[in-house]
């Protein structure tokens, strides 16, 4: 099988815009001009795809390679939820990476698992370390070690035990936080703004944005040092700040910097300072870690912005008496290479832990016992309970990479075409009902009844992303069964239909927990 790799292109949307993508999402540039996230991720994608088959044709002579002649491996980073996740998996399909009905050509991977995974292959000489002798990480089973993927824009954790044979079982759901290499380039543009006249930094921006972008690029490679740092000045920005400034000697040396006209200089402090709120968000995630009781042996820091200095050296000040910290050496491409090998063999990952209870919303045989009076209705003279939280996974559960729910579908009306479900999740392990609090509607999904009959729907949870089809039990008929995660203008946020309206709301026949249950759609 021939694996091509693509990483997901540069952060553009914040943590507050993946919480709610949708496909008419736009975003800004850094002038102002708007345009649709699909847009530019499909765009940024596009490029990718291309110019890795540029690369590969011009290095195979005479054969002509196709996207479809490979297996695509797109890495996303482990916290991102199931709607960012079938964000890029779009964006991807515009790209032309994918075509529809050959969606299994792209792969997802998590990246703190891809680094994983290659990590495990380094020998001793692969990190950065000086006390380090072993042959390598890839140790016997049992082995407990944390994976740390410090990137730009987030900062994902993953615990791994090695198991019996070297595949590998997550012992902690994913964490982090969107505190990563960018938060430090935030508090850098914010020290500029301070020790520059007032608006000349925003100035520069907007009006040579592509200069700007060349300072923040050299910071870039300035923030894997410890040390006194020099920054070149351009020209036009010198020049704005002259014409701003009524003094040459505008920035203050006790605010850390100095400013010869060439060079804004920035002492060592005052780079440490930029790093403080980035490096007490991953502290505080690897210490909730660390009291879960389990037996780790090692810290893995991977991604670009674990090539710091001073990221490294805080991670070992905080944890290097509870075990080994290390870094391979190019962290920045340990993502990168961990998912070829992930594109080779999936099953290396055998067990991953559920971020949250997943479930949809159904009807049930209304029990004065266990429901609430105020869920009550009647339809057809029975007396149902509605919005009845029907758990498929319970956070925290062990899910194993081909592990799946199975439900048997069946419409009352022998003519029904579809039946759609509503998807929801919580942090909380047993919620009763869909509008509890801390229960939200991430998703939904038509299953389609076409040819009577029942539908035994599997629902995969054990993989990246989340994936459902259905069989038809009566034309043996198998279908992928789409699941939207991503809103719509026209998404309706109520979760109750009325007690006159249960069209679209589902029974379970019975409330034990079942490896196969079934699902009544009511007419």
């Amino acid at each position: 099988m021939k694996t091509a790799y693509t990483t997901k292109p540069l952060y553009l949307i914040s943590n507050e815009h993946l919480q709610e993508l949708s496909n008419n999402l736009k975003i800004k540039d850094v002038i102002g001009k708007s345009m649709k996230a699909l847009k530019v991720f499909s765009e940024s994608l596009r490029f990718l795809k291309e110019d890795a088959l540029r690369t590969i044709n011009q290095a195979t002579g005479s054969m002509e390679f196709i996207p479809s002649d490979f297996t695509w491996v797109l890495t996303v980073p482990a916290i991102w939820n199931p709607s960012a996740k079938q964000f890029m998996r779009e964006a991807a399909t515009q790209a032309g990476i994918v075509t529809e009905g050959a969606e299994d050509k792209l792969m997802m991977a998590l990246e703190p698992e891809a680094a994983s995974i290659w990590c495990k292959k380094l020998p001793s000489d692969g990190f950065i370390s000086e006390n380090y002798n072993e042959e390598s990480l890839d140790q016997s089973a049992g082995t407990q070690y944390i994976v740390v993927d410090c990137g730009g824009g987030t900062i994902d954790i993953t615990v791994h035990e090695v198991l019996d044979g070297g595949a590998l079982k997550e012992r902690h759901k994913v964490s982090g936080n969107d505190l990563g290499g960018q938060t430090v380039d935030r508090k850098f543009k914010q020290f500029l703004r301070e020790i520059l006249p007032e608006g000349v930094w925003d100035e520069f921006e907007q009006n040579s944005p592509s200069a700007a972008q060349k300072i923040m690029y050299e910071f870039t490679y300035l923030k894997q040092v410890d040390k006194d740092v020099q920054i070149s000045c351009p020209f036009t920005l010198g020049s704005l700040i002259k014409d701003k400034s009524d003094t040459e000697n505008f920035v203050q040396s006790e605010l850390g910097a100095s400013w010869d006209g060439d060079f804004i200089k920035i002492s060592r402090d005052k780079m440490r300072s930029f790093y403080d709120e980035s490096l007490k968000g991953i502290t505080e995630n690897l210490k909730e870690i660390f009291n879960c009781g389990l037996n780790i042996k090692y810290i893995l820091l991977v991604g670009g912005y674990a090539q710091s200095q001073i990221l490294q050296q805080h991670i070992t000040d905080q944890f290097g008496q509870q075990c080994k910290v290390l870094c391979p050496f190019r962290a920045q491409e340990a993502i990168m290479r961990g998912a070829v090998e992930f594109g080779r063999n999936p099953d290396v990952v055998a067990s991953q832990k559920s971020s949250y209870t997943y479930g949809f919303a159904v009807y049930e045989y209304f029990d004065d016992s266990k429901h609430k009076e105020g869920k009550k209705f009647t339809a057809k003279g029975v007396e149902w309970s509605r919005d009845i939280f029907r758990k498929l996974v319970e956070e925290g559960e062990d899910l194993g990479s081909e592990g799946t729910r199975e439900f048997l579908c069946s419409s009352v009306k022998a003519d029904q075409k579809e039946m759609e479900l509503k998807f929801f999740r919580s942090l909380r392990k047993d919620p009763v009902y869909v509008d509890d609090w801390g229960v939200e509607k991430v998703g939904s999904f038509i299953v389609d009844m076409t040819g009577g009959g029942k539908v035994k729907l599997n629902i995969k949870f054990g993989s990246t992303e989340i994936k459902a089809t259905g069989t038809n039990l009566t034309t043996g008929e198998k279908k992928n069964v789409k699941i939207d995660f991503i809103t719509t203008d026209s998404d309706d946020d109520d979760v109750s239909v009325g007690s006159s309206s249960y069209s679209e709301e589902y029974t379970l026949d019975g409330a034990d927990e079942t490896c196969c249950q079934e699902v009544y759609v009511l007419e």
